[in-house]
């Protein structure tokens, strides 16, 4: 199916900084300066090839459109692997990047584009290669264009339906007492969590999503951890980078070590514990990070825990804060802390004395954030976002949202925010500028409890019970939804292993089927 740039939908996606303009797709107007050059025949490395006469007959001497438009037909795994070996000079079609643009257009449903099309020097191969993965694990059907455009425009409608009660999204009403009563006002009123999703009852399914019942699919295998935490999961975090060994946060005060290959369902390693002590912390455990063998763990009892897991998951520091600590996020060295008194503090991991410097840039909790090595970017129940430059320190943008955001992740290219009626939030950089894609609604209707992305996948959950699938598009594309019985609190995903928490203090996993 081919893009028609004089079609009406097509037009007005144009004007959107994520979208690839039509212009791009085309070889005549192909940017040879700020993207992978389109490769002609006689520009690629496969015209050097002598063609035996062989070659030159039949579906070879085709012209290159033609090989191209029936490769794209093709899995992206064949012709990435496999048509190579059968001509050297099917080798063009591997190295034309046009073709390869319109074949991750097209997986989108024509509809939107990919906010990494902003990334220069993309492989965009091994893109769809995997993006083609993601669709075939989690897709029950191949997406239909014509479905996914009315499925937006649904969604466009409902979102001009959900209203807050005036002042409830910026955290107005926190009643005055003492620190725990404000922390679960903030964590439970303020987020407005309905009644019925505490008490484990379902709501509605979106009619626009694919709702899954069972946990089986054909490309993959689930299987749910030993019940060892007694309270609801906060936080998942997975370890090593291979997906077989991830850490547990949870409201019951304690941070387990799960190996995930060990016996048919995973086993508890250990719990984390300081010397003496029973319990990891003294507190609700609200996040993890970490780096390298370091796991850092942050809790409502107003510290921070080091734990080394090369050395059996012993205590190493202790970094006390003023406030309830709200989220974590490593970035080399360096830890970050947003806290309830509003403050994202610094620390160095190699230091005696930790922390670094603190940043007051905000009017209420710091609830998320993510960083790099440029720049912090934090969200607070002040409803803003904040952009902070680390070289300039300077604030470089703050933005304003409906709702505030509560859960952050960031892919390197596209940070998404998921806020507290549901709603999902683009920020990216553009020409040295960052930008906001505006709200979008992907069917969650209350607070979104976790979110995870990286160039070709988007996974959220959501206290309105459901966990959901996404291609991380300009306007995402939802693959499928998981329903439950009870609040999904918290999501994690590591080279295609998927974690889920779910209310009622289950934590489910997904894994490719060996």
């Amino acid at each position: 199916m081919e893009v028609n740039p004089n079609d009406s939908e097509t037009e007005s996606l144009q004007n959107s900084p994520l979208c690839l303009q039509p212009g791009n797709l085309s070889r005549q107007n192909a940017d040879i300066e700020d993207s992978p050059s389109v490769l002609a025949a006689e520009d690629s490395p496969s015209a050097d090839v002598v063609a035996s006469p062989a070659e030159t007959a039949g579906l070879l001497s085709l012209p290159l459109e033609a090989l191209s438009h029936i490769a794209s037909y093709l899995p992206a795994h064949t012709v990435i692997h496999e048509l190579p070996k059968v001509s050297p000079l099917l080798k063009v079609l591997f190295e034309d990047t046009t073709a390869w643009q319109l074949r991750a257009q097209r997986l989108c449903a024509h509809q939107t584009c990919i906010p990494v099309l902003l990334k220069k020097m993309m492989d965009w191969p091994s893109f769809c290669l995997e993006m083609e993965q993601l669709v075939d694990t989690w897709g029950e059907k191949p997406l239909n264009s014509v479905g996914v455009m009315q499925s937006v425009h649904k969604e466009e409608q409902e979102a001009g339906q959900r209203e807050n009660p005036e002042g409830a999204e910026n955290g107005a009403g926190l009643p005055e007492g003492d620190l725990e009563a404000n922390v679960r006002r903030c964590h439970l009123e303020d987020l407005e969590v309905p009644n019925n999703a505490l008490l484990g009852e379902n709501e509605q399914t979106m009619p626009h999503q694919v709702s899954k019942g069972s946990p089986e699919t054909p490309a993959l295998e689930h299987f749910v951890l030993p019940s060892y935490h007694i309270a609801q999961v906060n936080s998942i975090l997975f370890l090593g980078g291979e997906g077989a060994i991830c850490a547990t946060a949870s409201r019951d005060w304690n941070v387990k070590l799960w190996d995930l290959n060990r016996g048919p369902n995973g086993a508890l390693l250990y719990s984390l514990a300081s010397e003496g002590e029973t319990d990891s912390h003294r507190g609700w455990v609200s996040c993890l990070a970490s780096k390298g063998s370091l796991l850092a763990s942050g809790s409502f009892d107003c510290s921070v825990k080091l734990w080394d897991l090369q050395a059996g998951g012993t205590h190493t520091c202790l970094i006390k804060n003023e406030a309830p600590i709200f989220s974590l996020f490593s970035q080399s060295n360096v830890l970050l802390a947003g806290t309830f008194d509003k403050k994202v503090n610094m620390y160095d991991l190699r230091a005696a004395a930790p922390l670094i410097k603190t940043f007051t840039h905000h009017k209420k909790a710091v609830t998320c954030m993510v960083a790099d090595d440029n720049h912090i970017i934090s969200g607070s129940i002040d409803r803003t976002v904040v952009i902070y430059d680390r070289r300039a320190e300077k604030i470089l943008k703050r933005i304003v949202l409906k709702h505030y955001p509560m859960r952050m992740s960031y892919d390197d290219c596209v940070v998404w925010a998921g806020d507290c009626k549901g709603f999902l939030h683009a920020f990216y950089m553009n020409a040295d500028q960052w930008e906001k894609e505006t709200q979008l609604n992907v069917g969650h209707t209350s607070v979104i409890t976790g979110i995870h992305c990286s160039q070709t996948s988007l996974y959220t959950c959501s206290s309105d019970c459901t966990f959901k699938v996404h291609i991380p598009s300009a306007s995402p594309v939802t693959l499928c939804t998981w329903k439950y019985t009870s609040p999904v609190s918290a999501v994690c995903a590591e080279a295609g292993v998927i974690a889920v928490a779910t209310g009622d203090v289950s934590v489910k996993i997904w894994r490719p089927r060996k």
